[in-house]
Parts: structure tokens; sequence; C-alpha cells
């Protein structure tokens, strides 16, 4: 019996050593910080993981601080210099922080990551914290903001002004519009170029279009699913 104990002993032994060699080689492959570090030079990136940890103190969702890390992990694997990386990086985590405040301040509800983020973005493409607020104040009770914020960012983004982007949002959800039929917008709007003081630099490098809630609708309104949405071609990081 002894000698059957002390050989199962050693089969457990061996068996939890391997798994934990193989969970130690996994982890590096599934760590953003490992993989920032293999992708930007190592000053950087330690600034770069640096500002995605505050931002994580501050109390933003873990999926918000994902899309963060994906932000910051699609741009560097695309090429863009390092020092751009940074800025992009510093100013969307700056964003994030207001997004979720004019949120949470127009509701009672927490912003969800996915929403922060869409916020964040509108607020990049021209949209202020005022009007982020009074959307979220106006949206029907336990729908999310994700894609009417992106929608909203999109609209401002080709050229109409903010409080008619907000009130063309507000008349589709208030119609029960759905998610699908709010990503039809910006192709109804076209492609008026923004009027000077609208919209800002893109901190997006690369393929044009966004992240989307559903299956593409078609044309240049879709909004691609997930986090980490690109901007026009040739535009600034």
């Amino acid at each position: 019996m002894r000698m059957i104990a002390n050989r199962m002993f050693a089969v457990l032994l061996f068996g939890g050593a391997m798994l934990g060699a193989e969970l130690g080689a996994q982890t590096p492959a599934n760590d953003p910080s490992a993989r920032l570090r293999e992708v930007l030079p190592a000053e950087v990136a330690d600034r770069v993981i640096a500002r995605i940890e505050a931002a994580r103190s501050r109390e933003l969702p873990p999926q918000a601080v994902a899309a963060l890390e994906n932000r910051a992990l699609k741009f560097a694997s695309r090429g863009v210099a390092p020092a751009e990386v940074e800025r992009a990086v510093g100013e969307h985590a700056d964003r994030m922080v207001r997004s979720r405040e004019a949120i949470e301040t127009a509701r009672a509800a927490k912003a969800s990551g996915e929403e922060i983020d869409a916020g964040a973005e509108a607020m990049r493409q021209g949209v202020d914290g005022a009007t982020v607020s009074a959307l979220a104040k106006s949206a029907p009770s336990g729908r999310s903001l994700a894609v009417p914020l992106y929608v909203m960012g999109q609209l401002v983004e080709r050229g109409l002004p903010s409080d008619a982007a907000l009130a063309r949002v507000q008349e589709r959800m208030t119609a029960r519009a759905s998610d699908r039929d709010l990503e039809r917008l910006p192709g109804e709007q076209g492609n008026r170029p923004a009027t000077a003081g609208q919209g800002r630099p893109s901190d997006r490098p690369g393929a044009t279009g966004r992240p989307q809630q559903g299956p593409a609708t078609g044309g240049q309104g879709t909004i691609p699913t997930g986090t980490g949405r690109p901007t026009t071609p040739g535009r600034r990081p």
C-alpha cells in the first residue's frame, strides 16, 4: 500500500509540475504587458504600461483597460512610431476617464467598458462631455450606449454639429431603433467634410471603419465589432 501511495504521490507531483510549466509558458503570450515589451522599446513600454495601470487605478472597468491595452498593441504592431503609441494611449486613457464620468453623472447605472471606450472615441471625434451626458440621460433605461455613442461620433466626424448629431441619435432611440438601424445613420449623412473646429485628428492608424456591435449593414456607416477602432488613412495616429 505504501508503495502504491508513493507512486500516486509521484504521479500527482509530476503532473502538477507539468501543469505549472505549461501555465507559465502560456502566461507571457496572454499577458499584454509582456507583449508590449516585445513590440516597444523598453523605456516606452514601461511608460505605456504605467499609464495603463494608472487608468486601472482610476477604477476603469477591466473591459475598458483591455481596450486601452489592445490599442497600444495594435498601434505598435502596425509600425506606428513608439512616441506616437505612447501619446495615443495617454490621450485615450484621459478620454476614457472623462467618458465614464460623463455617463455616470447622467444616470444611476455604472458605465460598461464598451460604453466608456465608445464615449472616449466620440470625444476624440469632437463630441464634448456634456453631449455624452445628454445622450446617457435621455437613453431608455437599460439600453447600452456603446453603438449610439459610436454613431454620434461618426456623425460629428462627417461634419454634423454635436447638437444635431445628438438630436439625430436621440430621435432614433426614442423610436426604439435597433443598434443596426442606428448604424445606418452615418451612411445617410454621407462624407461631408468637417467644418472648422469640429472633430480631432485621429489617434488610430491604418484602416477605415469602426468596431461593430452587430453584423455590418454595408456602406460607410457600419461599425465594426470589438474594441480598438481604426480611423481613416493618412491621419496622425
